[in-house]
């Protein structure tokens, strides 16, 4: 299956997180960066109002690759 690669803008509107959020989880290995670029399916999606759009509840938080903590 190809990558889907996304800017961190749309990966955070994909996810319902802050952009610095997306930066973080690629910096913890929670989720691979590609030159800059994210890949969709490895992150969790929003959900949002089928209508308006607006934010309901953040997709979760991608796990920690074993062995490692949070920064």
């Amino acid at each position: 299956m190809p990558l889907t690669l996304i800017s961190a803008e749309d990966a955070a509107y994909w996810a319902g997180r802050p952009v610095g959020t997306i930066w973080r989880w690629a910096s913890e290995g929670r989720i691979s960066k590609h030159g800059g670029r994210y890949d969709l399916r490895e992150l969790p999606k929003a959900d949002r109002d089928e209508w308006t759009k607006e934010l309901i509840t953040p997709g979760a938080t991608p796990p920690l690759p074993e062995g490692l903590r949070a920064a």
